[in-house]
C-alpha cells in the first residue's frame, strides 16, 4: 500500500528549513534568500507569511518547541515506574540523540540565543521560553524523586532542571568548538553523575565542591 504524503504548506517549509539552516550558519548569518532556496519557496511566499526575518526566527522557535515537545513525550524514559529512573532516563535519551553532524543534534533554540540575546530582545524571549519550558517538562519528576527519598535539599527541582539544559547547551558548544560529538556525550555523562549524587539515598545535603 502506498503512503499517503502529507502536503507541507510554504509557511511549514520555511519553519522546517530554520531546523537546517540556522543549526549549520547560525541566524545572523543567514539570508532571506537562502532560507527560501533551502525551503524551495518564493520571496514573495516568505514575506506573504512572516513580516521580517525575526519574525520568521520566533516562529521557528515555537516550531522547534512543539517539533522536540512532541519528541520528548514520546520518548522511553517515561516508562519508568521510580521518577529517579525516569530522570535518568532522560538523561541517557539526551545522550542517545547525539548523533551525526554537530547541526543535526544541536538545539535551534540555544544556537540563536548565543547570537541574538541583546539584539532582538522578541526572539531572546522566544528562545528563552522554549528553553526554560522544556526544563519545566523536568520539575515533576525531580518533585517526585526528592519527595520518594526524603530529601529537603538546599536546591529546588526548578533550579535543577534549569541546570540540566545549562550542561547540555555548554555540551553543543564544546561540540561545536572541537567538530567532536564525543565531547558533548562525555559533558552528558558527568550531568548523569552529578545528578546521581544529588540524590543518593544518604545524601541530606547539596554536595560541594
Amino acid at each position: 500500500m502506498a503512503t499517503k504524503q502529507i502536503k507541507r504548506s510554504a509557511r511549514d517549509k520555511l519553519l522546517d528549513a530554520a531546523l537546517k539552516i540556522i543549526r549549520a550558519k547560525g541566524y545572523s548569518a543567514t539570508r532571506v534568500e537562502e532560507i527560501c532556496a533551502e525551503a524551495g519557496v518564493t520571496k514573495g511566499a516568505f514575506f506573504h507569511h512572516f513580516r521580517n526575518k525575526e519574525d520568521w526566527g520566533v516562529a521557528a522557535a515555537q516550531h522547534w518547541s512543539g517539533m522536540t515537545g512532541a519528541l520528548f513525550e514520546g520518548a522511553p524514559y517515561h516508562r519508568h515506574d521510580d521518577p529517579f529512573d525516569r530522570l535518568i532516563g532522560y538523561v541517557e535519551f539526551r545522550k542517545a540523540i547525539i548523533e551525526g553532524d554537530v547541526e543535526e543534534f544541536t538545539c535551534l533554540v540555544g544556537t540563536m540565543t548565543q547570537e541574538i540575546y541583546g539584539s532582538h530582545p522578541e526572539l531572546r524571549e522566544a528562545c528563552a521560553a522554549s528553553i526554560f519550558g522544556h526544563a519545566a517538562t523536568l520539575v515533576p519528576d525531580i518533585e517526585a524523586a526528592m519527595a520518594a527519598r526524603g530529601l529537603e535539599p538546599g536546591w529546588t527541582a526548578a533550579s535543577l532542571a534549569a541546570h540540566t539544559q545549562a550542561v547540555l547547551q555548554g555540551a553543543f558548544i564544546l561540540a561545536k568548538a572541537t567538530g567532536d560529538r564525543d565531547t558533548a556525550r562525555d559533558s552528558v555523562d558527568h550531568l548523569r553523575r552529578y545528578i546521581e549524587l544529588l540524590f543518593a539515598a544518604d545524601s541530606k545535603a547539596e554536595p560541594t565542591g
